[in-house]
């Protein structure tokens, strides 16, 4: 990789096409961002979780966004760790100030957007783990996820929105936990970015859902959380890979 050359994304969508009947239609297409109008948003990548299954499958996978999140730093993508409800652990930290520093926008109405049903019925919390309640068992973001000084740490949609202007940032990619749920509605995260202009796309191998195979539809984890990343490429924005930024 070479330092601020151009990111080299293939980003991937489906939309509806009429061939004799409708069906959904995959299509990939490459786009290069320039690092510095660039970011990526690691969304609730907390330290533990109220349901062990959710909390073993975060354990897995947050060296992986660590070694991404590395390689985009490299390339001059600002980094923003939201790790919402646990912001104050990090007070006094210069990630946490450089959030701060920033002339505070107001951030535009949202644009209108169609917000069909998720393929999942995630209504019991989505435990596959057997635990029935919720209850708050973070305390910071995830030990295996470093946070450097040059990055940002801010779970206020107010405040990245304020951020990413003031960096002249265009493009977001977006990872984290959980799908379905945080990644998708934060007042930071997929749903809102969209509506307020931003270019947007999920690190789909960098995620996970809340999803129990024992509610609709009566799949796997792993194929809830599949139907989760094809709805959001069919009706919010595209997704890429991590291999596009640590290949």
């Amino acid at each position: 990789m070479v330092g601020g050359s151009d990111l080299r994304l293939t980003l991937r969508r489906q939309s509806p096409k009429k061939t004799g009947w409708v069906d959904w239609v995959v299509s990939e297409h490459e786009v290069r961002w320039p690092p510095s109008e660039a970011a990526l948003i690691a969304v609730d990548v907390w330290d533990s979780h109220w349901s062990r299954g959710a909390a073993e499958r975060v354990n897995a996978l947050a060296p992986r966004i660590d070694a991404t999140i590395r390689a985009a730093r490299e390339r001059g993508v600002l980094i923003v760790h939201a790790p919402s409800d646990v912001v104050a652990y990090y007070g006094g930290h210069p990630a946490r100030a450089r959030a701060l520093d920033v002339p505070q926008l107001e951030p535009p109405e949202l644009a209108p957007h169609d917000d069909p049903p998720l393929p999942i019925d995630d209504s019991d919390g989505g435990s596959d783990t057997g635990e029935p309640t919720w209850h708050h068992a973070w305390t910071r973001q995830h030990a295996a996820v470093e946070i450097r000084d040059q990055d940002a740490i801010t779970a206020d949609g107010r405040e990245i929105y304020s951020l990413l202007r003031a960096r002249g940032v265009g493009h977001v990619l977006v990872c984290g936990v959980h799908t379905n749920m945080c990644v998708l509605n934060r007042p930071f995260a997929i749903k809102r970015l969209v509506r307020w202009g931003f270019d947007v796309a999920l690190l789909r191998d960098l995620t996970d859902s809340m999803y129990n195979p024992l509610m609709r539809p009566y799949v796997s984890h792993a194929e809830g959380t599949r139907l989760v990343v094809e709805y959001i490429e069919k009706f919010w924005c595209a997704t890429a890979t991590s291999d596009d930024l640590t290949h």
